[in-house]
């Protein structure tokens, strides 16, 4: 397969496409709703409304097809970026189209064009109004997104972060639920403050990292690493507390600030609750599966590699460190209480993303490979349950738990889908959950044995209240009359559902194929933040290290 990749020069155009595939399918999809004078209907029987999801279907199929080659480019081991592509964007600035992928960012691109065909057909008869723009905006909405995973340009990244920002912000403040407008304002303060605060770090790399000669900037990957190990560790003293913050640190918080929102890291998480409860089903399944892992790739990519001193110094790492646990009980505790069963799962995905914080902070191989593979689990089983969850509001309009009880009778193959997936959530033996959970544990375990202790209660606490809400939903007695009438998942729902169940599975009987590709990029970063923390170190004050 390698060999006919390389005939047809696949490396030197295929991230490119996937880029302009969805900006060009948007644009047609903009054009074709402004001849025809309106939406349609919305109806599966109308040609004005079907235009749209048939298009935007076919161009995330497209992207899918295109995209699987990259599992051959990148080889098992291999640590360096292929397919890379580097052309001049803005001369006087500096800023470089620069785009690549290594075994870390390759699976978030699969995950991501894996997905979204799914996540069309998941709200195929959901979305009934706006139609032309709800699929544009989905279609610029993944560009940004892919565009995050493949950069190589620091500029560029964040142009790709903040590109995301705005079609999100639209789709739940349009499509969503009743408090629409509070949570995507909410989703849009939050995400954009601790975003500026990046810009300005990043601003601050590249004027470093530039040429002193002529005063252009340099926003090259490469050309910024240098730079920040070589920026002079001035800082800022905090004359209240007598505590010198060195540059190093503050350049980290810049980071952190923004990535630590998107993950969504306790205490900053109190946004996505509100985004998933009120966005439509796509909306919840595109943030799940692939947003917030933006967040856990750029402290992968970008702040722990870029400053390891300053990510690694005790204070700062084990007051991550606390953090992440802290999200891991709060989340599934809070989850626990709910009688809505979307928020339950959104606070599921605090407790998720907590043992991904918990892996990357550890700082050993196997927490490392770990915490990517929860990201890529987590992806799967959270967005199948999202999917989930809207196929049955569709048919019962209510997304509470008391609402429903022993469903099961009258909705097998729903009862059957839900269970699995819930299962692979859990971390049932056999799914891809278990094998997430289990790494990063093993790994976390060598560094912060105490930590990664009080973290597995978050497992058994993920049984207790997923397992509490099957009873609830499917199991119990089957008491409300209006229940019966409820129609079983239709051939495209299971269709839709049949890709998700075959992935959690091949994860969690035979991840091996994935973690190869992923260990030589994980390991080059476990050694390459040891090796920076190391020779920094010395650097920093006595209070700060």
């Amino acid at each position: 397969m390698l060999a006919f990749l390389t005939s047809i020069g696949y490396e030197s155009w295929v991230l490119p496409t996937l880029l302009a595939l969805p900006v060009a399918a948007a644009l047609v999809i903009v054009l074709h709703g402004s001849a025809s004078k309106g939406e349609g209907t919305g109806g599966l029987d109308d040609a004005a409304a079907m235009f749209p999801r048939r298009i935007t279907l076919f161009t995330f199929l497209l992207e899918f097809v295109v995209s699987i080659g990259l599992w051959w480019v990148v080889a098992p081991g291999e640590t360096g970026f292929r397919a890379v592509v580097d052309l001049p964007w803005i001369r006087t600035w500096g800023i470089h189209f620069a785009l690549g992928v290594d075994g870390i960012s390759v699976m978030l691109v699969l995950l991501t064009t894996f997905i979204m065909p799914l996540v069309v057909l998941g709200g195929w008869t959901s979305v009934r109004t706006k139609l032309h723009a709800y699929h544009a905006l989905m279609l610029i909405l993944t560009a940004g997104m892919l565009g995050v995973f493949m950069a190589r340009d620091l500029f560029l990244f964040y142009v790709m972060w903040e590109v995301m920002l705005v079609p999100m912000y639209f789709i739940v403040g349009i499509w969503g639920g009743a408090r629409r407008l509070y949570a995507a304002l909410k989703f849009f303060i939050f995400t954009m403050v601790g975003s500026l605060l990046m810009l300005v770090a990043i601003l601050y790399l590249g004027i470093k990292a530039g040429d002193p000669a002529t005063g252009i900037p340099n926003f090259a990957f490469d050309q910024i690493f240098a730079a920040a190990a070589q920026t002079p560790q001035g800082g800022i003293t905090l004359s209240w507390f007598g505590i010198f913050v060195p540059g190093s640190t503050l350049l980290f918080l810049a980071f952190f600030s923004a990535f630590a929102v998107k993950v969504p890291m306790f205490p900053f998480h109190t946004w996505l609750p509100d985004a998933h409860v009120e966005a439509p089903t796509a909306g919840s399944v595109i943030l799940a599966s692939i947003m917030l892992k933006l967040g856990t790739y750029g402290f992968i990519r970008l702040a722990i590699p870029l400053f390891p001193a300053a990510a690694m110094s005790p204070g700062m790492r084990t007051g991550i460190i606390i953090l992440a646990v802290i999200g891991v009980i709060y989340g599934s505790l809070v989850a626990m209480v709910q009688p809505d069963f979307k928020k339950l799962v959104a606070y599921s995905s605090v407790a998720h993303l907590g043992m991904v914080m918990l892996g990357l902070f550890a700082l050993t191989r196997e927490s490392v490979q770990g915490a990517m593979m929860v990201m890529i689990g987590h992806g799967l089983s959270t967005g199948a349950l999202f999917l989930l969850i809207g196929m049955i509001y569709e048919r019962k309009h209510s997304r509470e738990i008391a609402a429903y009880g022993g469903i099961a009778k009258v909705v097998p193959v729903f009862a059957t889908l839900l269970t699995i997936v819930a299962l692979s959530s859990i971390g049932l033996p056999g799914t891809n959950g278990f094998v997430s959970e289990f790494l990063v544990m093993v790994g976390s375990f060598k560094t912060y044995p105490y930590m990664t202790t009080i973290s597995a209660l978050g497992v058994i606490l993920a049984a207790a209240y997923l397992l509490w809400a099957l009873q609830r939903i499917i199991y119990n007695p089957l008491d409300k009359p209006d229940n019966t009438h409820l129609t079983d998942l239709n051939w495209r729902e299971i269709g839709l559902l049949i890709p998700v169940l075959f992935a959690i599975l091949w994860l969690g009987l035979y991840p091996k194929p994935v973690l190869t590709r992923m260990e030589g990029a994980t390991t080059s970063f476990v050694r390459r933040v040891e090796a920076g923390a190391s020779q920094r170190a010395a650097s920093l004050p006595r209070g700060i290290r």
